[in-house]
């Protein structure tokens, strides 16, 4: 009983610490973006697109590679055909034909044959054309994870963000409320009007209707923040940062004067790859003029019986082997492999205009990045000047109403703008961290490209 005790017990502590492991997740922004560059869904199958890539490449490898195939096959003639052959071959009347079968009622035959190519133009095409798409599919991976990047830092800001707007709707709610009381109680002891009553009840019920919002917002929020990781939406997770910190961390003048180089931005190394792709495939319509040898050799045994004895050791077995070459020329094709060498010559001139393209477009977005950054910053800083004034503007107010010097009025409208700069204080810290995202996206920072044989080795 005792043992069984123990048993139990130490289940019950294993599965305990597996499920709040499971369950228990506390992250920094950059323990965050991190943990989603491993198990996000779309920075998973990713990954699983270059492990696909590179058997893609042995495949195409492959094809120009011996190849054997072995061919087994048993026969049992249930009705042999006859054949009529005439009767004078064996002494009988001219004229007349006589039924015979021939061969035996079973057979069993075993081939073997390797093939192997020579030479094939769009052999060698394929060749280069699987590595190029083993280099797309790196800079695919690596423009997903920028993206994750991204996102991540996003979702984790949001949801800073909704626990700010929460926490700042309580506040306020709870002053209304508390102003709300008291103004009751003069108004009951008829020393202020009723609409000062009604005023503040506007007002709270304004605050009551937003912060309704701001906590539907913030479960929102964190599902997306969840989502961005690649965990169950529902499991609870802690953030270690606040949005102050991440602000001022997130604000760097530097990097408005960081260089781009142009060969390093994903985009212009996925438009480079398309091109290399339109290449390839007039290369391949160009190789369909050239001819194609191969060779092949094979080996076969077989063996004939009218009763089934042919894995009996006493059964005799035929020997047979054969070795060809064939070379296959195209001649002619009615204009067809010229037709489609001209539309791919096409199809890689629009490819060359494009890559042209996205080389100014890549410029355009870093000179719009920088410039929303720039913006960014500057409006952080406004509107934390801003909401010191609408803190003091409501504050005075607040005086003045109590002792009656100031309308409920007066006191709504610098309330209301106090709750509209405090909105606008914490989306524009949220936005300076969106946009130094942004802008270290084109600028390809950090960089978080993983190579092929790092990926092989986990598939």
């Amino acid at each position: 009983m005792i043992k069984k005790l123990l048993i139990f017990s130490f289940i019950t502590t294993v599965t305990f610490g597996f499920t709040q492991q499971q369950q228990d997740y506390r992250f920094s922004l950059q323990e965050a973006v991190t943990f989603a560059l491993d198990s996000n869904y779309a920075s998973i199958n990713a990954r699983r697109d270059i492990a696909k890539a590179i058997k893609q490449k042995w495949e195409t490898t492959a094809q120009g590679l011996p190849q054997i195939d072995g061919n087994i096959s048993y026969q049992n003639n249930l009705k042999q055909p006859v054949t009529l052959i005439p009767s004078e071959f064996g002494g009988g009347e001219p004229g007349t034909f006589t039924p015979v079968t021939f061969g035996t009622k079973q057979n069993a035959n075993a081939v073997a044959t390797l093939n192997q190519l020579i030479f094939d133009g769009s052999y060698l095409v394929g060749l280069q054309a699987a590595k190029a798409f083993l280099r797309f599919s790196e800079n695919a991976n690596e423009k997903t994870r920028l993206e994750v990047r991204k996102g991540v830092i996003n979702a984790y800001g949001s949801v800073l963000l909704a626990q700010e707007l929460v926490a700042i709707f309580e506040k306020n709610k709870t002053n209304l409320e508390d102003n709300l009381f008291e103004t009751r109680k003069i108004f009951e002891n008829g020393l202020t009007e009723e609409e000062s009553v009604e005023q503040l009840e506007i007002t709270l019920l304004d605050i009551e209707t937003q912060l309704n919002n701001a906590r539907r917002s913030q479960k929102i929020a964190k599902q997306m923040f969840n989502l961005a990781l690649g965990i169950d939406v529902e499991t609870p997770v802690t953030l270690t940062d606040n949005l102050d910190q991440l602000a001022d961390n997130n604000i760097s003048l530097a990097l408005l004067n960081a260089q781009l180089n142009l060969e390093e931005n994903v985009d212009y190394k996925i438009a480079y790859n398309l091109t290399e792709q339109r290449y390839h495939e007039m290369r391949l319509e160009k190789s369909k003029y050239l001819p194609r040898l191969s060779a092949f050799v094979n080996y076969g045994t077989s063996a004939n019986n009218n009763d089934f004895s042919f894995l009996n050791g006493d059964q005799k077995w035929y020997q047979s082997s054969v070795l060809g070459v064939s070379l296959n020329i195209p001649i002619f094709s009615s204009g067809m492999r010229s037709a489609s060498t001209q539309r791919a010559q096409i199809a890689l001139d629009q490819a060359k205009t494009e890559f042209e393209q996205s080389k100014q477009q890549i410029k355009l977005d870093l000179t719009s990045a920088r410039s929303n950054y720039q913006f960014a910053i500057e409006n952080y800083e406004n509107s934390k000047k801003n909401l010191a004034l609408a803190e003091r503007i409501e504050n005075k107010n607040q005086i003045k109403f109590t002792e009656g010097l100031a309308a409920s009025f007066d006191l709504r409208q610098a309330q209301t703008q106090l709750y509209t700069a405090q909105q606008q204080y914490f989306q524009s810290m949220l936005q300076v961290i969106n946009e130094k995202a942004n802008l270290e996206t084109v600028l390809n920072i950090p960089q978080l490209r993983i190579d092929s044989a790092t990926i092989k080795k986990q598939y």
